[in-house]
């Protein structure tokens, strides 16, 4: 969102305290890697879900890995609680500061250390871009497939605890399809390695627990990715529906016939007239709906894929097609959808960015259900979302302005997650738990099962000061949500669990 709806909250740190930390870090540390003066760590009070802010008690800048396990011994001998900060362009309020607690940045650990066009791998460091990884691969005709809409500015160590994705993640996966290997500081000042350079490692595979672990279970120093050869050519259809109805089915037809695009993406006209005088990107703004699909490959095999999608889109009820006859034209279609966050801006003044994940065969319904509850509670939705895997970005358009619109628009966003639950989907799908969504976890999960999360978390972290109260809720948390949300002994879902 745009602007905060929350108001900063006060420091919850004493000034001794502060001093105290400041000096244990001091002595481990150049003064340059710390920051404890108000003016210098307000930059890290929130991350891009701007909503909720606290300023933290002090930011640490590590330049190397005997520096990010220095921080840890002094936070651990201090009982200092972490925060892991990549970036800063997560969406869930993941990076926020805990009151008394550190800052562990690791943006100066930017380092590419190598790039092996023969094994095709990278291994970087945590603050490396996600785009820079391509640009270093890109002499070797090589790239790196998850290509989040920040991909521009966010970077691999904070993919890497979200377990990001992109526009091409139907056909190339997620993050955790794409990552090797992890080097990773533990809070016990260890260094361990998940993963390997092989195609498989000994033991159990630690690697899929850690990636989008938020943070909670080590620290990121270094990150082997996968590397791919980037397709001879591309083409991308726009295909215009007169319903989301018909749209949403027709990503489901689109998959049922066996094709798996390049990049499968909805939009709906919200959204597409939102952006179009933002990126011109020549989107149908007369469409309820419009689908990007695409085709990579060689020019023989995206030509035949372009022909089978045409035909399927048509069948499904698609009103027009277009399809991109230029590389220029292709990517002016993928910016319309890339840059629709912002472009929420020519619109409404703030907007709350969801994040959850359905069956496909269920879009329409979802869509259909989230139209109606735009009329009740009183804001208007965009749609934009990964319609291939099924994952949904609704922006809530509200104004913070106005008194109780946040509220609304929060209210709003739960209803979403829950909906999505209630159709057999789950409550997010790339842009982590961190606070925003951790009472919907009461939702999703049985205690058994949130008591099983604490578990791995504790086997890591048995000190508990890695990013905590983060994406796993306690008993009480769940209790006082179930509280809040039932009305006359009735949940909004009735197939929902409840405790």
């Amino acid at each position: 969102m745009h602007t905060a709806a929350a108001a900063t909250a006060a420091p919850g740190f004493t000034l001794t305290r502060q001093q105290a930390v400041v000096a244990a870090l001091h002595a481990v540390l150049p003064p340059r890697c710390v920051l404890s003066a108000a003016e210098d760590t307000r930059p890290y009070e929130c991350d891009g879900l701007a909503a909720y802010r606290q300023l933290p008690m002090i930011v640490t800048l590590p330049d190397t890995e005997d520096q990010v396990l220095a921080i840890l011994r002094v936070c651990r001998e201090m009982n200092v609680p972490i925060v892991p900060r990549g970036a800063g362009t997560g969406l869930s309020g993941g990076a926020l500061p805990i009151a008394d607690g550190v800052v562990l940045s690791t943006a100066r650990l930017n380092r590419i250390v190598r790039v092996d066009a023969y094994a095709r791998i990278a291994v970087v460091q945590p603050g490396v871009r996600n785009l820079a990884i391509s640009e270093a691969a890109a002499p070797h005709a090589l790239y790196y497939a998850p290509d989040p809409s920040s991909q521009i500015a966010c970077s691999i160590g904070g993919n890497v605890a979200e377990n990001s994705g992109g526009v091409h993640c139907l056909k190339y996966g997620l993050t955790v399809h794409n990552v090797l290997r992890v080097r990773v500081a533990t809070l016990d000042g260890e260094i361990i390695e998940l993963g390997g350079e092989a195609l498989d490692s000994p033991g159990l595979d630690l690697l899929a627990v850690f990636i989008g672990s938020e943070g909670m279970l080590g620290i990121v120093t270094e990150v082997t990715v996968k590397l791919i050869p980037r397709p001879a050519t591309a083409r991308v259809i726009m295909a215009s529906f007169g319903d989301v109805v018909t749209g949403g089915n027709a990503v489901a037809n689109v998959i049922a016939a066996g094709i798996i695009p390049a990049g499968l993406e909805m939009m709906d006209q919200t959204s597409s007239r939102m952006v179009e005088p933002f990126v011109k990107a020549g989107y149908d703004t007369d469409a309820a709906a419009i689908l990007l699909c695409e085709a990579d490959g060689t020019h023989e095999e995206v030509a035949e894929e372009i022909a089978r999608m045409t035909a399927v889109l048509e069948g499904a009820g698609a009103i027009a097609i277009a399809v991109s006859s230029t590389e220029a034209e292709r990517l002016k279609f993928w910016s319309g959808r890339k840059n629709a966050f912002p472009a929420a801006g020519r619109i409404s003044p703030d907007y709350y960015c969801m994040d959850g994940t359905i069956p496909r065969k269920k879009l329409a319904e979802v869509l259909t259900g989230i139209a109606a509850m735009e009329t009740t509670h009183g804001l208007r939705c965009a749609n934009v979302f990964h319609a291939g895997d099924g994952n949904l970005h609704p922006l809530i358009l509200f104004d913070a302005n106005q008194p109780g619109e946040f509220a609304r628009a929060e209210a709003f966003g739960a209803d979403i997650l829950a909906l999505c639950v209630a159709v057999g989907g789950t409550i997010t799908g790339e842009h982590g738990v961190g606070m925003e969504k951790i009472n919907s976890m009461c939702v999703q999960f049985t205690r058994a099962e949130l008591d099983a999360f604490f578990a791995v978390k504790r086997a890591f972290d048995p000190h508990g000061l890695l990013n905590p109260d983060k994406a796993i809720p306690t008993l009480n948390r769940c209790a006082e949500f179930g509280r809040m949300h039932v009305t006359a002994g009735r949940l909004p879902f009735a197939n929902l669990p409840r405790f």
